[in-house]
């Protein structure tokens, strides 16, 4: 069995490091674990010398330098998770994580809160010049943890959280990579047809000397179109790109274009899914953690990412102001799934509502990964079989002139 270097915290407080024999690193985590002791680094031994001496190395490659990524804080928000359960001074927790990080921007600003930590801001305040890298909802479930002094047990469902946003993003994203590689393929197979291809036999059609068949002529209008103005089309493309991520960006443009993302066909449904999910977990997640109610709402409609969906959180919280049920306010407000109006009405009369939305968001990711599933194995014979098509119509249209040649000479 290999050996694993470890770094963790005892239960003391103290950072230790040591090696272990073992099959893999989650059995190294789990013993670790089992002693009461944090794992924050654990390394295969030959991979972490080869670490150890990448960082001693001056050369300024060795560390992952640019911003701070999603994934960046989900890593960071586990490990400060984990070294605060474990009865860590705040300031020293933070030591621990600048000496760990292997990306500089996180490491400066690490340090510059840890300057703040000492200096007797608040951790959620000192996160809170940061709005960037840490959304309202992160700081304000720190905000809620220190006033009931439950920060260990807030910052571990903070984490969860984020954790499983990451899988899902990177679910999507996996989901999708496929068929967008096939559609670029297939687009520059078409574009070589129009632009390389097709033309050389432009000559020969015209010296058959007869009228050319209909699909010959559009055939040979839409090459000469991209021959002669194919830059106009690409600054009408760019044009059009930059154009529309402007509109997006306003505040009327952003509404617009996530109202119309939630009514198209096929996909509408997969992204209403999406965003219901969200904001349900990261509603239970908030009063979960000890937020109040009507300041959870307002936070998890934002984190669902769709600002014509937060209309209907905003109408939902107007509801829960004038002292209205949240299951009588979400039918009121529309877009919520019955599904979740009967469950939040369960946890309302059970006192379990972070418990319900929970439930909740994990059935709405299992239909997600189910819908997802059946759209990419859609999408890709379609692609195929449009690109077929159209490679059909080319074939056809360079074929038919020659035919109708040879029966003329017949």
């Amino acid at each position: 069995m290999p050996n694993f270097n470890y770094v963790a915290v005892d239960p003391t407080g103290h950072q230790v490091t040591g090696e272990i024999q073992a099959a893999d690193i989650r059995e190294v985590t789990q013993r670790l674990r089992d002693a009461g002791s944090f794992p924050v680094e654990v390394n295969e031994a030959r991979e972490g010398a080869r670490k150890k001496a990448d960082k001693a190395s001056p050369a300024p490659a060795a560390r992952r330098r640019g911003k701070v990524g999603r994934g960046d804080v989900a890593v960071l928000t586990r490990q400060l998770s984990d070294l605060i359960a474990a009865g860590m001074p705040l300031d020293r927790a933070l030591t621990v994580l600048i000496e760990q990080s292997e990306n500089a921007a996180l490491q400066d600003l690490l340090a510059q809160t840890l300057q703040e930590v000492r200096g007797g801001e608040a951790l959620s305040e000192a996160f809170s010049k940061y709005p960037r890298v840490f959304s309202p909802m992160y700081t304000n479930m720190f905000k809620a943890g220190e006033a009931s002094g439950q920060l260990g047990e807030v910052s571990q469902r903070l984490a969860d959280f984020l954790e499983r946003e990451q899988v899902r993003r990177s679910q999507i994203i996996t989901a999708l990579t496929y068929p967008a590689v096939i559609l670029s393929v297939s687009l520059l197979a078409v574009v070589f047809l129009l632009t390389v291809v097709v033309p050389k036999l432009s000559g020969v059609f015209s010296d058959l000397g007869s009228a050319l068949p209909l699909p010959t002529v559009i055939l040979l209008a839409l090459t000469g179109f991209l021959s002669q103005f194919w830059w106009a089309l690409l600054i009408l493309i760019v044009a059009g790109f930059f154009g529309f991520r402007a509109y997006a960006g306003t505040p009327a443009g952003r509404k617009q274009v996530d109202s119309v993302m939630m009514r198209l066909p096929l996909v509408g449904r997969l992204v209403s899914k999406v965003v219901i999910s969200r904001f349900a977990r990261a509603f239970g997640t908030l009063v979960t953690g000890g937020v109040s109610l009507l300041e959870a709402l307002e936070i998890a409609g934002d984190a669902s990412g769709n600002s014509a969906f937060r209309e209907n959180t905003d109408s939902l919280i107007e509801s829960a102001r004038q002292g209205e049920s949240l299951a009588n306010g979400m039918a009121k407000a529309g877009r919520f799934p019955p599904v979740l109006i009967h469950m939040t009405a369960v946890g309302e009369e059970t006192g379990n509502l972070p418990l319900m939305l929970n439930r909740v968001s994990d059935s709405l990711d299992f239909e997600v990964d189910s819908a997802m599933r059946r759209l990419t194995t859609m999408l890709e014979p379609l692609i195929v079989v449009s690109v077929g098509g159209f490679v059909g119509f080319v074939v056809l249209s360079i074929l038919l002139p020659i035919f109708e040649a040879n029966s003329a000479v017949k």
